[in-house]
């Protein structure tokens, strides 16, 4: 391992208080008037006024700058393929909220068609999600019940559940829950409330969307069994459905239960095949389509209905509805589950929609996504839709085809479109145990984050508490309440262990190795071509983000930017090796036979004619080198603040900005290395004791001192 080079010194000054560097430093003690904050934030100019334009609209921005040429080809075949995964997926969360299945197809088509207008994310699939549509099926089981659609039926001498009524008066429920909330979204991000996303941290998410997975499948088991349970609300409500489920179990529809299984079996085995065949093939086999096609037929033929009992989908009208106000004096009733909703679509959308944006380099507009699914919804609750957020099984699909913008969204619209008037009507013998068995099998995922809680054990034990509980409230309570108990007792973590953070750049106090922050002092300044980042809080899931966009706008470094333009540069670097590399091997074999009879002066001018790209382009002399991130007020780190140490180490290296860290405690360091920020190229010798032992070494990189020695001569 190289030497470190050090710098022998001696200090010679007189013992400093905090008074005393007051004093020196001239501290400055004059800041800014409200008045003058407030004059500032409305102050409105040509340039701002276009940027607020195109930030409300962001389809303005980005849709006369598309490529046909880089962008067409993906974004259509990742369009089609998400638009066939939304049928079966449409219809089958419908289930889940208890309207028929054909408003699944509904808000698949309008909700995904305003987000592309008005939504930020270039990834994210819009439409129904199992999480949120079982919140909706609460509602709309709770305020229209089969009890209040009772009827006398004089053929059976009877009672019978009026449908036609009931999954009317379902619908309205529906809708208006939807628009209320869609109205919540819209109103959070007119007050820039976006940040409101940063409490609801990851595994707290994670946790709930397991446990609501949960009431997911128990609320399916009556369609896989074919029995008729009664509802049950409020706390442990799942467990009463759980034992009356099983309480019914010898009434099962044995004819259902056969097409449970072999749905679930088929399902199961096409997206093992699937899998195994990802890498051969350019498209994923349509798994969920193929089933309901199949079902279909198969119901057809056989008569599954009439000849052994099982319940099918049922009458599809053909067409659009008309759109319609949703029912005003619902709105009382339902204002506590529509904010729920809102809080939770939002969350697992904008969630999504960074990771793909911190993967293609891009930013989301955390505001704008708030007002694109407030607008989503609103819009789509007058249409009869219910609730969505963004799916992350056709989010990846979408991403593994080839979409690149929001183009493929729009064209999966498009497909829902043609299914609504021309072929929606074929698929009324389709069984609901085939689409339960759907359900049953995309929630696979989600189980899967039950490996969680092993792997937050051993990096970061408060977010596994955080896990477990949210998981555990989600389950005993009904989701919307489970949700308030769970940011409550997350909100509780955040008081014991963290403050308002106040972010600052810190300059040498002169004549001495004393750092202080540039804004709060007049005589201090910045060290060349080195800058120095504290934040006054810890760093951890509810500010990680706050804190790379501060040292962004601390810095003046647009990471996104240098980072896309990089890209771009090395994507035009390569198809111009391509180019050449083909345009010389074109003159290789016309020059086959005559090569050798020809001067060498010749041969080394062809050779100069292929010009080569450099794709380290000249350094921006007003970038840092070095940027301290001092860590002295951190006391520790969670999974996020280790998760965004390492990015900011790898994108500001990336642009040729070392990152050190400084004033790490010892739990912090022990943080670091549970949480996987070390490896064979990030080792320990990227943090120092202080800021000081930091500069210097930078400062005497190329100069070769006494061993075992750090300072300077002041």
């Amino acid at each position: 391992m190289e030497e470190r080079r050090r710098m022998g010194y001696s200090v010679h000054r007189k013992i400093l208080d905090e008074e005393a560097v007051d004093e020196i430093a001239e501290k400055s003690d004059s800041k800014p008037s409200l008045c003058e904050k407030v004059k500032k934030s409305l102050r409105c100019s040509g340039p701002r006024l276009k940027n607020c334009l195109l930030g409300s609209i962001p389809v303005v921005s980005w849709l006369p700058r598309y490529s046909i040429r880089d962008n067409a080809l993906g974004d259509l075949i990742s369009g089609i393929s998400v638009g066939i995964m939304q049928l079966p997926q449409g219809m089958a969360y419908a289930l889940l909220a208890s309207v028929p299945p054909v408003f699944g197809l509904y808000s698949s088509f309008y909700p995904v068609l305003i987000y592309f207008i008005f939504g930020t994310s270039k990834h994210i699939s819009l439409g129904t999600y199992a999480v949120m549509s079982v919140m909706i099926g609460g509602v709309t089981e709770r305020l229209a019940p089969d009890s209040n659609f009772m009827i006398w039926d004089n053929v059976t001498n009877s009672s019978i559940v009026d449908t036609i009524s009931r999954d009317a008066e379902r619908v309205r429920v529906a809708a208006a829950v939807t628009f209320v909330s869609g109205i919540f979204q819209i109103l959070l991000g007119l007050v820039q409330f976006g940040f409101v996303v940063t409490y609801l941290s990851e595994p707290l998410v994670r946790g709930y969307t397991t446990g609501a997975a949960i009431h997911v499948i128990v609320s399916q088991l009556k369609y896989t069994f074919g029995i008729t349970p009664e509802r049950h609300s409020g706390p442990l409500s799942l467990i009463y459905t759980v034992i009356e489920v099983c309480y019914l179990i010898p009434q099962t529809n044995i004819g259902t239960l056969v097409v449970s299984i072999v749905a679930i079996v088929g399902l199961i085995l096409a997206k093992e095949l699937n899998a195994f065949l990802s890498k051969i093939l350019p498209v994923p086999i349509p798994v969920e389509l193929l089933a309901v096609v199949i079902a279909t037929l198969v119901s057809w033929q056989v008569n599954l209905r009439e000849s052994y009992g099982v319940d099918v989908v049922g009458i599809i009208p053909s067409g659009l509805q008309p759109p319609v106000l949703p029912t005003a004096s619902l709105f009382g009733q339902v204002i506590g589950d529509a904010f729920a909703l809102s809080v939770v679509g939002y969350g697992i959308a904008i969630s999504l929609g960074r990771i793909f944006a911190l993967k293609y380099g891009y930013k989301v507009d955390s505001n704008q996504e708030l007002i694109a699914l407030g607008l989503s919804n609103s819009i789509g609750g007058i249409f009869q839709c219910f609730a969505i957020s963004c799916s992350m099984s056709r989010t990846m699909v979408q991403e593994s085809t080839g979409g690149k913008t929001q183009v493929a969204g729009a064209l999966s619209a498009i497909v829902i479109l043609f299914i609504v008037l021309w072929i929606g009507g074929l698929f009324e013998q389709l069984p609901k145990a085939v689409l339960a068995a759907i359900i049953f099998v995309n929630l696979h995922g989600m189980m899967k984050q039950f490996m969680d809680i092993p792997a937050l054990w051993r990096s970061n034990r408060i977010d596994m508490v955080v896990w477990v509980a949210t998981f555990i409230l989600t389950v005993l309570l009904n989701p919307d309440l489970g949700l308030a108990a769970a940011i409550a007792f997350s909100m509780l973590t955040v008081i014991f262990r963290t403050q308002l953070p106040k972010y600052s750049l810190l300059g040498q106090v002169p004549g001495t190795d004393i750092y202080k922050p540039q804004e709060d002092y007049n005589q201090v300044s910045q060290v060349p071509g080195i800058l120095i980042f504290r934040s006054s809080a810890t760093l951890y899931f509810a500010n990680a983000e706050m804190y790379q966009d501060a040292l962004g706008d601390k810095s003046g470094v647009d990471i996104t930017k240098i980072l896309s333009a990089k890209k771009k540069l090395e994507a035009k670097r390569k198809r111009h090796e391509k180019k050449n590399a083909k345009k010389a091997r074109k003159e290789a074999k016309r020059n086959t036979e005559d090569t050798r009879e020809e001067p060498e002066e010749v041969r080394e001018e062809e050779e100069e004619d292929i010009a080569v790209i450099e794709v380290d382009a000249e350094r921006d002399p007003s970038l840092p080198r070095v940027i301290i991130l001092d860590l002295s007020p951190v006391n520790f780190l969670d999974t996020v603040g280790v998760k965004t140490l390492r990015n900011i180490r790898r994108d500001y290296g990336e642009t040729g900005i070392e990152v050190v860290l400084t004033g790490c405690q010892t739990g912090v360091v022990d943080n670091l290395q549970t949480g996987g920020f070390f490896n064979d190229k990030v080792t320990k010798s990227c943090l120092f004791s202080t800021i000081h032992d930091a500069v210097l070494h930078f400062q005497s990189t190329n100069e070769d001192q006494d061993k075992g020695t750090i300072a300077t001569q002041f």
